[in-house]
């Protein structure tokens, strides 16, 4: 350990000096001339070509070339980026000002530097920046002094990430906790207290050093890869991050069934055992949509088997018919699979005369060894390549399956000589899961028009999103430690467009024993996370339905509560497809002027309405939980809280959620797997508070099957509005939409109306009058009508809903 700190400033030491004759270098680096056409700015200088592209609404992507660096295309930039804002040029003395959308790249001649401005206000700047040595190439940016940078994928240190120097190279970090600075999932792009994403469109290994060496520099360094990055500026952080997926690439909306509930475990080994598992579902009372096969489907032993991707009959005897009758109960079958053929695997040798594999230098197919055994890469970026793994997908999903869980798509191991159709494993090593994805989702899609794919994925690249890629947090270790970092992972990941970031729920890595109150409070939070997927080794079981009976009682009412809100959040999720809007949210999102929310990773919320605290440590009474401003509820409570903090009471049957003052939150009633979805009786729970005296919401609604379905027109939206004043309150029912298969005609209404003071006078349905009862059991029993629970403050009214709009009006004393 003595050695190596002075071997490591003796490495910084020549970096810098390095970084430092090129910054001189920049410095002579001069304006020549420019063209301009209508898709672009080009500009000549003394030491390459510059090109500005608009490439969303206020976004730019800007590609250095210099001759003789070797160029790989765009994985970032979709290439129907959507919103592109005409350009316009003018010349202004020493300068170029080019302006697209809100983003004007402000380009001076001597030295040659770009700046960039929203409005009239600088949002960054290049220092010197492009810059290329024999063995590196990068960009350095200026840092103001207050700013905070967040992003760069998944890392455990904290959200923002200002001061640490990145490791840009996907890597397996197996057992997790408290802190990692480089995991499955990196990501070249930042997001600033200024209101600017900034990212490199480089694949290559590499760091991004966000002020560590120079306090105020942003160094992104490289070995190899694209000489490109991408600037989007945003007034607001949501509007940031809009505008960054109309550039990158809008996640899909997934099948509807991707928000209920998994079963999942290293792993399931036989028919017999998955058939008990979804038997033991039923029996406990806890709905079931999906469940995941880990690699004993096609081998009887962890090593030695990969690569077989077929059936192993001894264990599977009838594949096709366990899926189908998997399928008729409402459960989709989700399959592992791994960009790795070993050599012992059974389609090692058609592999290789499919040349389907990456090669080594001597252009014959690259042999290694890692902990399964030894084997190959499939070269998911040669057409010959994507051709053979994409026909063994197809004849699985001929069979029945439903989704796709693809592992150690870092790749998990990935030797430097590797030679893949594009280049070697360093140039292109963090867009491996990506392509990968992309051909999943982009040969599923043409072959299956009308279907979602399901593609969950570890490792990826700026712009996966846009390729259904669904990350999880990797292999966290199953104690307290590893539950602690997944809110700062998910929401630093959605930041940047990936939206269903998601833990293996409970933990996976090892664990003595069955820890009861951490594996409730994991699952809890899981409802209120974008996938409900418990995962872990099979030593203590991931499957709720397995443990005791108090355990079972407890998270069969949070099992059942994240079907009751299907409405709510399959709105979510409709969003982000179309916004890029995080499941889960970050408090600055609701008060940007607080700087301090930046950093906060305690509490989130979850869509626009709920803010949820995780328990994350054992043996708590109370939370305290930071709020954004404005009233909220305790969800389980109706208790108030308003100000800087509310501190919340819970015991092993809670944890902190509070509901926003005005929200109107929807649920239907409890079925057994998302497929019996209907809203046919719907429950809409209003907050009434006089601090929110207007409120606006909706629930979208589609067969949660069909692609596109929004953009086909083959959709529902239920409006609702409510007018809080304090003569009485009035509501407005209305829909759009052309509707979908399967939508109810007509809709049976619980409007639960809490912190509500007193019995209404009058209370009218488009002008018609509806009974008020006295007890709850009239209420209950007639079809329509109203009843006030003066113990609960609560005012409960049901009625009938057509597609005709509907005005209530509730008038007080």
């Amino acid at each position: 350990m003595t050695l190596k700190l002075p071997l490591l400033r003796l490495v910084c030491l020549a970096a810098t000096l390095c970084l430092s004759a090129q910054s001189l270098a920049a410095e002579q680096r001069n304006y020549r001339d420019h063209t301009m056409s209508e898709d672009s700015l080009t500009v000549q200088t003394s030491e390459g070509e510059v090109t500005l592209t608009p490439v969303g609404p206020s976004a730019l992507s800007v590609h250095y070339r210099r001759e003789g660096l070797k160029q790989l295309p765009s994985f970032a930039l979709a290439t129907n980026s959507a919103g592109r804002s005409e350009a316009t040029l003018e010349q202004q003395g020493d300068k170029l000002v080019y302006r697209t959308g809100s983003l004007t790249a402000v380009i001076h001649k001597s030295p040659f530097r770009i700046e960039y401005l929203r409005g009239s206000e600088q949002i960054l700047s290049e220092e010197s920046g492009f810059f290329a040595t024999e063995t590196m190439r990068g960009f350095r940016f200026a840092l103001s002094p207050e700013e905070k940078l967040l992003g760069g994928g998944e890392r455990v240190m904290g959200m923002d990430r200002r001061g640490q120097r990145l490791p840009l190279y996907n890597r397996a970090h197996y057992g997790y906790t408290t802190e990692s600075n480089q995991m499955y999932f990196s990501l070249p792009a930042v997001l600033s207290s200024n209101k600017y994403i900034l990212l490199f469109d480089n694949s290559a290994t590499g760091t991004l050093d966000l002020g560590a060496n120079e306090e105020d520099i942003l160094q992104f360094e490289a070995v190899a890869g694209r000489t490109a990055y991408i600037v989007v500026a945003g007034e607001t952080y949501p509007q940031l991050l809009e505008n960054y997926v109309s550039t990158t690439g809008k996640q899909p909306l997934p099948p509807r069934w991707v928000l209920g509930n998994f079963a999942s475990r290293f792993g399931y080994h036989s028919e017999a055992e998955v058939r008990a598992t979804v038997d033991k579902f039923a029996e406990e009372d806890f709905p079931l949509d999906a469940l995941v096969l880990d690699l004993y489907w096609f081998g009887p032993d962890i090593k030695g088997h990969m690569g077989n991707l077929a059936w192993d009959k001894e264990a599977f005897p009838e594949p096709e018919k366990m899926m189908a009758d998997l399928k008729k109960r409402g459960i989709n079958t989700i399959l592992v699979t791994e960009p790795f053929v070993l050599s012992t695997s059974e389609r090692w040798q058609e592999a290789v005369a499919n040349n389907a594999l990456a090669k080594n230098l001597a252009e014959e197919p690259k042999r290694f060894d890692f902990y399964f055994g030894n084997t190959g890469l499939i070269d998911v970026f040669s057409e010959d390549g994507r051709d053979w793994f994409w026909n063994i997908y197809d004849g699985l999903l001929e069979q029945g399956v439903a989704g796709w869980w693809g592992d150690l798509g870092e790749p998990e191991v990935h030797p430097s000589d590797t030679v893949h159709a594009i280049g070697m494993a360093d140039e292109i090593h963090n867009a491996f899961g990506h392509a990968w994805a992309q051909l999943l989702h982009e040969r599923q899609t043409a072959k299956h028009p009308e279907r979602r794919p399901f593609i969950m994925m570890r490792a990826g690249f700026a712009g996966s999103q846009r390729y259904g890629m669904i990350p999880w947090t990797g292999d966290v270790a199953r104690e307290w430690g590893g539950l602690q970092p997944q809110v700062e992972l998910a929401l630093s990941m959605g930041l940047l467009g990936f939206g269903y970031t998601h833990s293996d729920l409970g933990g996976f890595a090892g664990g003595e024993k069955f820890d009861r109150e951490l594996y409730i409070r994991w699952l809890q939070y899981g409802v209120f996370q974008p996938v409900y997927r418990p995962h872990a080794q099979e030593h203590i079981a991931s499957e709720p339905v397995f443990h005791d009976r108090r355990t079972r009682d407890i998270l069969r009412e949070y099992v059942k509560l994240r079907y009751r809100l299907l409405p709510y959040n399959y709105t979510l999720a409709f969003e982000n497809s179309q916004t890029g809007m995080p499941l889960m949210r970050p408090l600055f999102f609701e008060n940007e002027s607080d700087l301090s929310l930046l950093d906060y990773k305690d509490a989130y919320l979850w869509g626009q309405d709920f803010l949820v605290a995780p328990v994350v440590e054992e043996d708590v009474d109370e939370v305290a939980v930071k709020l954004p401003g404005g009233t909220w509820f305790d969800y389980w409570t109706d208790e108030q809280y308003s100000g800087d903090q509310a501190l919340v009471e819970v015991n092993l049957k809670t944890i902190p959620v509070l509901v926003r003052a005005g929200a109107i939150i929807p649920t239907i009633d409890d079925v057994h797997s998302s497929r019996d979805y209907s809203s046919k009786n719907l429950t809409l729970d209003y907050y009434a508070h006089p601090s929110a005296a207007k409120s606006e919401r909706y629930v979208y609604e589609d067969d949660g099957a069909t692609a596109q379905a929004f953009e086909k027109g083959k959709y529902e939206k239920l409006h609702f509005s409510a007018d809080n004043k304090q003569q009485g309150l009035a509501f407005v029912f209305n829909r759009e939409g052309a509707g979908y298969t399967g939508m109810p005609e007509s809709r049976t209404v619980t409007l639960k109306i809490h912190n509500w003071q007193q019995v209404p006078v009058q209370l009218d349905i488009s002008g018609e009058s509806l009974p008020i009862f006295d007890s709850e059991k009239d209420f209950a029993q007639a079809p329509r009508g109203a009843w006030y629970n003066k113990r609960k403050q609560q005012l409960l009214v049901k009625f009938d809903w057509h597609k005709e709009p509907l005005d209530l009006v509730l008038k007080n004393q």
